[in-house]
């Protein structure tokens, strides 16, 4: 799943995503990735790509809603910050938000694919 609110970088991802032979299913605001996590079974997400700033609930909020959740697989499913905030400080605001991982934006799709196969093994 990729929680991103600007259109444009949800088509980049998802098309950088579809060269990998990769799906995601795209959500508009935090809010609406938790939802959707809640939502479907155990095992539908392999990984959460989060953006950070989003209008109803922020990537901080929606991580540690996921975390927060009553599943065994909220605990466990690898959330990834993707931000454009790429200081010291934003890494361990996402770290201490229960996020496995940070990549800056723009997105670099190797760094991405490698710190998904440290996390999808």
């Amino acid at each position: 799943m990729v929680a991103e609110d600007n259109e444009i970088n949800a088509e980049i991802i998802e098309e950088l995503l579809d060269i990998e032979e990769a799906t995601c299913e795209i959500v508009e605001n935090g809010e609406l990735a938790v939802e959707r996590f809640s939502k479907e079974e155990p095992g539908s997400f392999d990984a959460v790509l989060m953006d950070i700033q989003m209008p109803v609930m922020n990537g901080y909020g929606a991580a540690r809603a996921i975390r927060a959740l009553e599943r065994q697989d909220a605990k466990l499913i690898p959330i990834i910050a993707m931000t454009a905030n790429a200081f010291a400080e934003d890494v361990k605001d996402a770290m201490d938000a229960g996020m496995d991982a940070h990549i800056a934006k723009p997105v670099d799709m190797e760094l991405l694919k490698q710190t998904l196969s440290l996390y999808l093994r």
